[in-house]
């Protein structure tokens, strides 16, 4: 697709030229002859590059006006600011604006064609940056074999193919933003933006902002994540550090499905789906006051509920294989090995999910361990707690032989059934007992059905 620029001047002689020059580089062209020809070409369709004139037909400030209009739309589109009436303080101005650079009339052609084949790398590189990055992550899979992840790969199908809103409850690091992504691409908003709002990263005074954008004073537009969303989806992460006062307005704009921005006096109506997740417990943050019960009715029209990742041991094995591939492809490095039945790996309790694992698999790889040996020394150094192991070395020689032994078999053959998802005949066959004779020794132990 050819790259398009977009030229604002309200000097039919200065469009042409722009025209002409742009055009036989190759360049698409669009053109505009005044402020609001400039607003409606804009917002009809943002360009690659823009370049303005200053001062059009509405104030003397026009062209920064529209380069702060462009900005708010999409802040690494280039715009080229041109002025017959330069001064160091426009150019400054220009530049603090977000100008990609300016430019005094009259200009000379060649440094002008030099600006714009720079600002068109520079949106192709920046593109191309944001589209590895988005590959990166759209190309993770939900992976494990656990009744949990199976039942969320089952509700990922059904929901994509509703309009419901859905709430997402799981601990930080377990994935809900991978899930709700999941469920645009498969759905039928999957070519409209997806708009993540982070409830716990914003500044208290501008959740509203952030959410319904702003009507400056100079007639200038910042626009808010569910216009940003419109005709797609806006991920609300952890919707519970959201204050009470922002909720109400969030639950009128979902009863009324319209809403103002701030200073603004036209309603703007919604079309977004919206999917929220929590890494805490809703019910609770309802009880001690923190969350408005009517909102979470209204959000939790469907429920996806993630385990923590030490209740599904099942899915490490298959976590880390998949994640050693991925990461070695990434990285351009020779694939490497990690057992799986690693002790530490199994009985770790994993506070930080599946992220904490892949960032162990990553540290790995860059670490370039040469031997099996050195990838279960830093996995070991890595997961450890210091203070437990003490502990239990400690507790360990201050009790007789036989308590100690049925304190090992008891964590050995817990180990084992967390490895084998709670299957008994798997984990009889492993350890080398009889399925019944492992159910009396784990009853003896006191060890419970981990199904």
């Amino acid at each position: 697709m050819a790259t398009e620029i977009l030229i604002i001047d309200d000097n039919p002689d200065i469009r042409n030229i722009l025209q002409d020059l742009i055009s036989e580089e190759g360049y698409k062209t669009r053109v505009a002859a005044n402020y609001n020809q400039a607003l409606t070409e804009i917002d009809k369709k943002l360009p690659d590059v823009a370049i303005i004139d200053v001062k059009l037909d509405k104030g003397d400030n026009d062209g920064i006006e529209l380069l702060s209009h462009i900005k708010n739309k999409n802040k690494d589109i280039p715009v080229i600011i041109i002025s017959g009436h330069a001064n160091i303080e426009m150019a400054v101005k220009s530049l603090k604006s977000g100008a990609f650079e300016f430019i005094q009339k009259p200009f000379d052609q060649e440094r002008l064609l030099n600006f714009v084949k720079r600002a068109v790398e520079n949106f192709k590189l920046k593109n191309q940056n944001k589209e590895l990055s988005t590959k990166l992550f759209h190309s993770f899979e939900l992976i494990g074999s656990s009744s949990n992840m199976e039942k969320i790969r089952d509700q990922i199908i059904k929901l994509s193919n509703s309009e419901s809103r859905i709430f997402i409850n799981g601990p930080t690091g377990s994935g809900k933003e991978l899930i709700a992504r999941k469920i645009h691409m498969m759905s039928k908003r999957s070519n409209e933006p997806f708009v993540i709002l982070n409830g716990a990263l914003l500044d208290v005074k501008k959740y509203e902002q952030e959410l319904f954008g702003e009507e400056k004073n100079n007639g200038s537009i910042s626009y808010g994540a569910l216009e940003k969303a419109s005709g797609g989806v806006l991920l609300i992460d952890e919707v519970s550090e959201i204050p009470l006062e922002t909720q109400s307005k969030i639950l009128r704009v979902l009863i009324d499905q319209k809403f103002k921005r701030i200073n603004g006096d036209h309603d703007i109506k919604v079309n977004v789906r919206i999917i929220c997740s929590s890494s805490k417990n809703i019910i609770n943050e309802i009880k001690i006051g923190n969350f408005r019960e009517d909102l979470f009715h209204r959000l939790n029209v469907f429920q996806i509920n993630i385990d923590l990742l030490k209740n599904r041991v099942e899915d490490i094995p298959l976590l880390i294989k998949y994640f050693s591939e991925k990461i070695a492809h990434s990285y351009n490095i020779k694939k490497f090995n990690i057992d799986t039945d690693n002790h530490y790996l199994i009985n770790y309790d994993w506070p930080g999910n599946v992220r904490e694992l892949r960032n162990l698999i990553e540290r790995i790889a860059i670490l370039g361990p040469d031997s099996n040996e050195k990838v279960s020394s830093i996995i070991k150094e890595s997961l450890k707690n210091p203070n437990e192991e003490t502990y239990k070395v400690e507790n360990s020689l201050s009790v007789p032989l036989k308590e100690a032994r049925e304190k090992f078999e008891k964590e050995y053959l817990t180990s084992q059934l967390k490895k084998f998802g709670g299957n008994i005949s798997k984990t009889a066959e492993f350890v080398g007992m009889e399925r019944s004779a492992l159910h009396r020794k784990l009853k003896g132990l006191g060890v419970k059905d981990l199904n």
